[in-house]
């Protein structure tokens, strides 16, 4: 297999930082398709914590090099600073990240737009990272590339047209608007950083899929936050979904041979939006402690509740799995009982079919399992596990009716259980 897309299944921070660390071993390219800094990976190697935001997880890869595809909004000053901490930790060499000079900058006032609009009436839940008032000036055209950097000239009038269009709004929301004048010096010296990695990404991939190469798509976040899948208007402005890495790549769909999708062994979510299963009692705030629950990128605390079957099942369908890869199963040794939402109960009656328009209200109709009381973290096989997380792992599969392909039963690369490898026959 050449070309295998990694996907959350949920609402984003399902592990994907140690999953695709893990195969990115086998990996030749690792690619982020989407999103930004709204979205951070966190990697535990040798008993290190190193979280990463823009550039792919694997960076850690001696051999592997890594993209940023023209999917992604891309903050550069917080790029430099990303490097520069690689860079100390010698996790980047020469030529091992190439960036799309077609992927969008980030700017000051993309920034402040964002924090102005959490502060009001409305607010939607963001990290404030500007992400989506950046997407909002790509889909507008009025959006500049990181390609746009190699000559500041036309970048000055570009901004200068960029900054007309906002200003109202800023000023309407409380705020001053920078000058041209600022935003160039703050991104002149991240430019002549950037600008030497820029290239044509879309073809670089493209040529490496033919090749037979192995590339690795990585999403970021999660399906149940898609532009248009998720549980619209609590979304990302992006497309994490597997599509997503289509078109934030320039790789055709038939040139994609195995998606992967990751699912918590319960579920979690930031910000506002509907979370059926949603726990708020001491079994929640467990979850939230055991599992260090809070977000990478603004360390919020994160809403815990029930592994959630219904929207499970939507998210294989939409992403068309072919695999799961189930994280964080060790996070619930020590419970006596585990609940699983299989269906929903509404005012029309049980449904068991994900509908974004109708979650207000809804009440999960749960399935109950037994739980364990035994470590997991050093099971290297289904065997190693207690029956009952034998049991609860095997019947997300059968209710889902999709594989497992990996059981994560801990932080490390090590801690992990390994059924299928997708880039294995």
């Amino acid at each position: 297999m050449a070309a295998v897309v990694i996907v959350g299944a949920q609402w984003g921070d399902e592990g994907k930082g140690k999953i695709v660390d893990y195969y990115t071993e086998h990996a030749d390219l690792v690619v982020r398709y989407g999103g930004g800094p709204n979205a951070g990976h966190t990697l535990v190697v040798d008993g290190v914590k190193l979280i990463v935001r823009l550039i792919p997880s694997g960076v850690l890869r001696a051999k592997t090099t890594c993209v940023l595809a023209q999917g992604m909004v891309i903050d550069p000053t917080g790029l430099v600073v990303e490097l520069d901490e690689l860079g100390r930790r010698g996790h980047l060499r020469s030529g091992s990240l190439v960036i799309s000079d077609r992927a969008h900058a980030i700017l000051p006032y993309h920034v402040l737009l964002d924090g102005l609009r959490e502060q009001g009436k409305g607010a939607l839940g963001t990290t404030k990272r500007g992400v989506g008032p950046c997407y909002e000036d790509k889909v507008a055209r009025r959006g500049i590339t990181l390609g746009a950097f190699r000559d500041f000239t036309k970048l000055r009038e570009r901004v200068a047209a960029a900054l007309d269009s906002w200003n109202p709004s800023i000023v309407a929301l409380g705020g001053t608007a920078p000058s041209v004048d600022e935003v160039l010096e703050t991104v002149k010296p991240a430019a002549d950083r950037i600008v030497p990695m820029l290239a044509d990404t879309g073809a670089l991939v493209e040529r490496a899929v033919r090749q037979g190469k192995k590339v690795l798509f990585e999403g970021a976040q999660g399906t149940l936050l898609d532009i248009d899948h998720g549980t619209y208007p609590y979304v990302t402005s992006s497309h994490p979904t597997a599509g997503g890495a289509c078109t934030g790549t320039g790789v055709g769909p038939s040139r994609i041979d195995t998606v992967v999708g990751l699912v918590k062994a319960y579920c979690t979510r930031v910000g506002g939006g509907p979370f059926p299963t949603e726990l708020s009692d001491a079994t929640g705030e467990r979850l939230r402690k055991v599992g260090d629950e809070f977000g990478s990128v603004t360390g919020r605390p994160r809403r815990t509740g029930w592994l959630d079957l219904v929207a499970l099942r939507y998210a294989v369908r939409v992403n068309g799995l072919d695999g799961l890869a189930v994280t964080k199963l060790d996070v619930l040794t020590g419970l006596d009982e585990l609940l699983v939402c299989t269906a929903y109960e509404t005012a029309a009656g049980p449904v068991d079919v994900f509908s974004m328009d109708d979650l207000t209200g809804v009440v999960p109709r749960y399935q109950r399992f037994a739980g364990w009381k035994e470590d997991l973290t050093g099971a290297r096989t289904l065997e190693d596990l207690p029956k009952a997380a034998r049991d609860y792992v095997a019947f997300i599969s059968s209710a889902t009716e999709c594989p497992i392909f990996l059981v994560s039963v801990g932080s490390g690369r090590e801690d992990t259980i390994v059924l299928r490898h997708p880039f294995e026959p």
